[in-house]
C-alpha cells in the first residue's frame, strides 16, 4: 500500500453526526439572535472547530455569542447523539480492512475530546481507537483549514506527512489536508462533490474507499 497511515475525520466520516449537529447549531444560533438555516450551518461550519462559529458571528455582526454557548451546544448535541447517532454505513468494513492489512489508522477531528469519545462510544467504534490514536483540534492552536491538526496526528503516529492519506467530508478538512502535504479523499455523501473538488479523489460510499486506498 502507498500509505503508512490513514487519518479519518470523525463527524460525517466515522459517525453520521453532521445532520444532527448542524440542525441543532442552526436552531441554537437562531434562538440567540443570529438567524441561521440548516443549509447555512452546513456551508459555514461543517468540519470546523468551535472557535470558527464564534469568529464568524463576531466578524459578521460585531457581537459575541452568549457566555456558556459552547456548553449549551454540547449538551444539546450530546442529547441528540444519545438518541439518534449511528456509525457511517460501511466504515467498520474499511477499518477491518486496514487492520487486516496492517495499515495504521487514527482519528483527527475538529470536535472536542469529549465529543469524539461520546460519539465513538455511542456508535460502538470506541474500541477500534485506543487513546493514542485520537487527536482533537483542542490539541493544537489552529483548527481546520490550517494544517496543524493533521500534522500533529501524523507526528503523534510517527509517520511523515507524505505517507499519510486523509479521509474528509468538508471543504475545510480537504484544505487542511492539502496544506499539510497529504493526499485527501473526499467523502461526497452529504457534501456536494463540487465543494470537495480539491481532493485527490472523491467517493460517495464507504464501499468505494478501499479500492481508492489500495489501488
Amino acid at each position: 500500500m502507498r500509505y503508512d497511515l490513514v487519518i479519518f475525520d470523525n463527524d460525517g466520516v466515522l459517525v453520521d453526526s453532521e445532520p444532527l449537529s448542524n440542525r441543532i447549531l442552526a436552531d441554537y444560533l437562531t434562538e440567540v439572535g443570529h438567524p441561521t438555516t440548516y443549509e447555512e450551518s452546513v456551508r459555514d461550519f461543517m468540519g470546523a472547530a468551535e472557535h470558527r462559529i464564534h469568529d464568524l458571528i463576531r466578524e459578521r455582526t460585531g457581537q459575541a455569542l452568549p457566555a456558556g454557548f459552547n456548553e449549551t451546544l454540547h449538551a444539546r448535541v450530546f442529547e441528540a447523539f444519545a438518541r439518534e447517532l449511528e456509525p457511517v454505513e460501511g466504515v467498520g468494513v474499511v477499518l477491518d480492512k486496514l487492520a487486516a492489512d496492517g495499515v495504521a489508522y487514527c482519528l483527527a477531528s475538529s470536535g472536542t475530546h469529549e465529543r469524539i469519545r461520546v460519539a465513538l462510544r455511542k456508535t460502538g467504534l470506541y474500541e477500534r481507537f485506543d487513546e493514542e490514536r485520537i487527536f482533537s483540534a483542542q490539541d493544537v492552536g489552529r483548527g481546520k483549514p490550517a494544517p496543524d491538526l493533521f500534522l500533529h496526528a501524523a507526528a503523534g503516529m510517527g509517520v511523515p506527512a507524505e505517507r499519510c492519506a486523509v479521509i474528509e467530508d468538508s471543504p475545510l478538512g480537504v484544505a487542511a489536508a492539502r496544506a499539510a502535504g497529504m493526499d485527501v479523499y473526499g467523502f461526497a455523501a452529504m457534501t456536494p462533490a463540487e465543494r470537495l473538488q480539491d481532493a485527490t479523489a472523491l467517493f460517495a460510499s464507504m464501499t468505494e474507499l478501499p479500492d481508492l486506498l489500495f489501488r
